[in-house]
């Protein structure tokens, strides 16, 4: 009889060491997991967070490139003359039209500055459209993975409200009119390649750019810059990742 209880005790010892390891893996697979460690916001706050910190940074950055001079004088996003445009720009300067090259330049960084109201609704539509994937991807990501994920879900629409806004601007700023007269000028020159460039387009996708290049910065500072956590939910959930 004293054989069949050892080996009772050992099937037993067996069992509960292997739910003792189970329980650890379930534990630790808890713990891998955002939001559910002791202390740790839960994951509907870090989804809420992320949320937020999408809102805040695609306002902030469209606020600061559709304030007047948020395009032009700022070194990082001004929008420059084609290259094209810029090689002819270069030789203009000879015959005196210089000056018309930087009114174009202004009036193209005007007209990118006139659509960046467009941008908000259109992130907070993409926002609200997040997934628990996204969410978590975002959340463990790069220090730009938030501005990808407007990027990809938001740049297509986007272009299609810019490109009108921008178009029109153009028109108001004599944009239109000032490339025209460059291209003319430049077209009567002798041996020299026809100015043929879209500046509807050139400048609709600059504006995008410098667009998404301000969200990547606010991006970062509200992950690394305490200061920069405007709301409770962003220092709750950037705080303690």
């Amino acid at each position: 009889m004293f054989l069949p209880v050892v080996f009772n005790n050992r099937l037993a010892a067996g069992a509960l060491t292997g739910l003792l390891l189970l329980g650890s893996c379930a534990v630790l697979d808890e713990m891998a997991r955002p939001g559910t460690a002791v202390g740790q916001p839960s994951e509907a706050r870090i989804a809420a967070g992320l949320r937020e910190a999408l809102l805040v940074a695609s306002r902030r950055a469209s606020q600061q490139v559709g304030r007047p001079g948020g395009y032009l004088e700022n070194d990082a996003i001004r929008i420059p003359l084609p290259p094209t445009l810029d090689d002819a720009a270069t030789q203009l300067r000879r015959f005196g039209l210089g000056g018309k090259a930087d009114e174009l330049q202004q009036a193209m960084n005007r007209a990118a500055e006139a659509a960046a109201d467009e941008a908000v609704a259109v992130f907070a539509d993409s926002i609200r459209q997040m997934r628990p994937s996204d969410v978590y991807a975002v959340f463990t990501g790069a220090d730009d993975a938030a501005t990808s994920y407007l990027r990809t879900t938001s740049e297509d629409r986007l272009r299609q409200r810019y490109q009108p806004i921008v178009a029109e601007r153009l028109r108001q700023v004599q944009g239109i009119d000032l490339y025209r007269d460059i291209a003319s000028a430049w077209n009567r020159l002798p041996a020299v390649t026809p100015l043929e460039t879209d500046l509807e387009a050139f400048v609709t996708e600059k504006a995008l750019d410098g667009l998404f290049a301000m969200i990547a910065r606010e991006e970062a500072r509200i992950r690394d810059d305490p200061g920069a956590r405007s709301t409770e939910i962003l220092r709750e959930v950037f705080g303690s990742r």
